[in-house]
């Protein structure tokens, strides 16, 4: 059974490009290990619910319970392939996990009943879904103007033809997902946490340097 690492951060931060080249950079090392990113848009009913959402395509409001429910329900129906996947790899790589879940949706919420929501989101999915834990989850940060640009420069998505999807436009939520980050590193929610700054003096750093940092953690990670 391999090791279970995620890739978490806020958007526009480098999530994708990172797990794409981590998987790439263990398997150049010899290594099995595979990438599963999440939301599974147009894969999983839910998913599919979720697009719409982001696309501001629902016809009834979403609360932050129901949409965390929605994103766990993502992830509990494409379970059996994640427990495949961890049985037949070194190191499976998550794009995006529970904790993203926790973030976003504790961010829609006042700050008081923030904590509250995000430990009945992990309770939700990691206690009644059984989804595994993480052996190590990185926090990519960097500074919300500079994730701001690089949003402007993703490549168009299958649920939106805008610049920004709903999550995206909000200036002030993507300010407090920043804040609920920091606060599940520092409580270690969800298992060990290591953060890594994918910026430095309003840059970003190249991503194969971001990897080796990521690699050098993982090789910590007992086994």
């Amino acid at each position: 059974m391999g090791i279970i690492v995620a890739i978490e951060g806020a958007d526009g931060v480098g999530k994708n490009t990172t797990s794409r080249l981590l998987c790439e950079t263990l398997q150049a090392a010899g290594k099995t290990a595979t990438v599963i990113g999440f939301p599974r848009y147009g894969e999983t009913v839910a998913g599919v619910t979720i697009g719409r959402y982001l696309a501001g395509d629902m016809p009834v409001p979403v609360s932050p319970h129901a949409a965390a429910t929605l994103y766990a329900l993502d992830r509990f129906e494409w379970r059996d392939e994640i427990l495949k996947a961890v049985e037949a790899h070194d190191v499976l790589i998550f794009d995006r996990y529970v904790a993203s879940n926790m973030a976003y949706q504790g961010a829609r919420v006042p700050a008081g009943e923030s904590r509250a929501l995000m430990e009945w989101i992990l309770a939700l999915e990691t206690g009644q879904f059984a989804l595994p834990v993480p052996a190590l989850s990185i926090y990519l940060n960097t500074p919300w103007d500079l994730a701001r640009a690089l949003i402007l420069q993703k490549a168009e998505r299958s649920y939106t033809d805008k610049s920004f999807d709903a999550y995206e436009a909000d200036v002030a939520l993507q300010q407090r997902v920043r804040a609920n980050y920091a606060s599940i590193v520092e409580a270690g929610l969800l298992g060990p946490w290591r953060m890594v700054h994918a910026s430095t003096d309003g840059t970003m750093r190249p991503p194969a340097e971001i990897v080796g940092e990521i690699i050098s953690l993982l090789e910590a990670v007992p086994e």
